[in-house]
């Protein structure tokens, strides 16, 4: 696919360009950043421009991650990254950090909503998953302010810089948002 601009009330997610490689670098830079998510320490501009060059657009391409810089509409610096990513069996995963200085300004959330939407609508994704290690109460906070259910914890299922780390998994529907399912879905019990 080639990659899409999406808008929001306050936010333009659009594909990151190799211009955006300084304000990568130092957004990784965050130890809030480097504790969850795991991208290299240190995390040198050689990184970041691989990410900006190759990784985004290899994504794109072959339809396995589709990643957007967040910004505010009107311009601005960047507030936060965010994909979709993993897709199997009509699901896609989603992750997402927020810049250190732009957090508890609800970015991440109206981002997360924004990319369900398309994901739902555009993508036919019958499901969303996030995941995130148990403790990241930030991320877990942002999912459930977005309206993903809490599923429980998987042992051992995040590889984080060569240690697996339970996490936990969470799901929304397009039921959930208000939107038809591109599949009928039967839950259990019925």
């Amino acid at each position: 696919m080639e990659p899409v601009t999406l808008t929001t009330e306050r936010l333009l997610l659009r594909a990151f360009v190799p211009a955006d490689s300084e304000e990568v670098r130092a957004a990784c830079q965050d130890p809030g950043i480097q504790r969850w998510i795991p991208v290299p320490t240190p995390y040198e501009r050689e990184h970041a421009d691989e990410f900006v060059g190759r990784t985004v657009p290899d994504g794109w391409r072959t339809d396995t991650a589709y990643t957007f810089s967040v910004r505010l509409r009107e311009g601005g610096p960047l507030l936060a990254s965010a994909s979709l990513h993993h897709p199997r069996e009509g699901a896609w995963e989603i992750g997402f950090y927020t810049v250190g200085e732009h957090r508890g300004r609800g970015y991440a959330t109206e981002t997360v909503l924004g990319l369900a939407r398309w994901a739902f609508t555009e993508l036919g994704s019958a499901r969303l998953e996030w995941r995130a290690q148990v403790g990241n109460t930030g991320s877990r906070t942002v999912a459930e302010r977005a309206g993903f259910t809490v599923e429980g914890v998987l042992r051992s299922a995040m590889d984080h810089r060569g240690t697996m780390r339970d996490c936990w998994v969470a799901s929304l529907l397009p039921s959930d948002l208000g939107l038809p399912g591109s599949r009928p879905y039967l839950p259990a019990g019925n």
